[in-house]
């Protein structure tokens, strides 16, 4: 702000701002001590977030730190979520939103979007997995300006419902030096502390899962909540229901040396057709659980079909913007709202802290590389 004023000032303005002034006056004193109390806090708020005052405590960066202590240093790579590829196209709204929430991406027509395709782990180098959760991030680029970004991911119901039920379930499954498995005595003493959790697990275990990401339905797991022209919020969540045909998982796992076969798959799939996900809106109703990403609502919930999104693009995060979007769950247009989940504000804080420091980092290629995009 100094700067701009000075910027503004006339020549004559600036000599007479640049004159010897007394300090030693009650008042210049006292406003002195008041910037450097503002700066003492500020400084405060960037060491609180840094974990400098609670080093025991749970903060952005302890968790973040704790990622890269069980995947190891990946420099430029997310900390969660660490192998993807990045995609673009288009979502086309049907209008039907328009009742729930006034947020432009809800108008009639069509908005451009980026996203990315990702499997949960802080290892960007790790093999494909059948039952590794699968993920889906979009930012909505909005004609007014505006952004909407969600990470949505192919599970019905997230595992934990606080950041610190988060941390003790990434600790707990951690694997152990010895025998690069996670230790079944802390899971089980995991499951006892939460027992939620390992409800969650249970649901999570029997959904079935799809044989790609190009057949995969996404869910936001949190609730948000929609606000329209009249003021009225609704409480919803949303899922990205694929027009591409459900096929399970094969029971045989492909080869080793196949080590990005579900990447593969996906990039063939774009290359030989658009794709497209239906976005429909769950209809949360007085009872349903918004604070807890554990449970889920109940199947005759009213759902409510807004539009449909289009990938027609991808290519490698050496590449992609995507690779340098954070995500956050939190970027929300006019018109949609956070619920009173916990979760929502923990990511925000943990991606950010993420994304702080990949962005300072030198870039190691990605594992699907531009040769196996075509881009």
């Amino acid at each position: 702000m100094t700067v701009a004023l000075l910027m503004n000032m006339s020549d004559t303005d600036q000599k007479r701002e640049t004159l010897p002034v007394p300090l030693r006056t009650k008042g210049n004193i006292l406003r002195l001590m008041a910037i450097g109390l503002v700066m003492v806090g500020i400084a405060g708020l960037f060491l609180y977030a840094g974990g400098w005052f609670t080093p025991r405590a749970l903060s952005p960066a302890v968790m973040i730190n704790t990622f890269e202590q069980a995947n190891g240093p990946h420099p430029g790579f997310r900390r969660n979520h660490a192998k993807g590829v990045g995609v673009s196209g288009y979502f086309e709204s049907n209008g039907e939103g328009m009742a729930l929430s006034k947020a432009v991406v809800f108008r009639s027509g069509r908005v451009p979007v980026i996203g990315r395709f990702a499997l949960a782990g802080g290892q960007p180098y790790q093999a494909d997995a059948a039952h590794t959760v699968r993920s889906l991030a979009l930012l909505f680029k909005l004609p007014n300006g505006e952004e909407w970004r969600t990470g949505i991911n192919n599970i019905p119901v997230f595992p934990v419902n606080s950041a610190q039920g988060f941390y003790d379930l990434l600790l707990a499954t951690t694997p152990d030096s010895a025998t690069g498995k996670p230790d079944p005595a802390r899971l089980a003493a995991f499951f006892t502390k939460y027992p939620e959790s390992a409800k969650a697990m249970q649901l999570i275990k029997s959904h079935p899962v799809s044989s790609g990401f190009d057949n995969s339905t996404f869910n936001s797991l949190n609730a948000f909540r929609f606000i329209n022209d009249q003021g009225v919020a609704t409480p919803v969540r949303w899922s990205m229901l694929p027009v591409q045909p459900f096929a399970p998982v094969s029971s045989s796992p492909p080869e080793k040396a196949d080590t990005n076969y579900l990447f593969d798959a996906l990039i063939a799939s774009v290359h030989a057709h658009p794709l497209q996900w239906r976005l429909i809106i769950w209809i949360g109703q007085s009872g349903d659980v918004t604070s807890d990403a554990t449970l889920p609502w109940p199947q005759d919930r009213k759902q409510v079909d807004v539009g449909t999104l289009t990938i027609d693009q991808i290519e490698s995060e050496d590449t992609s913007p995507a690779r340098d979007i954070n995500f956050d769950p939190l970027v929300l247009p006019n018109g949609i709202a956070p619920s009173d989940d916990p979760l929502l504000s923990a990511r925000s804080a943990a991606y950010a802290q993420s994304f702080t420091r990949r962005e300072g980092e030198p870039k190691d290629p990605s594992a699907v590389s531009t040769a196996e995009t075509g881009k």
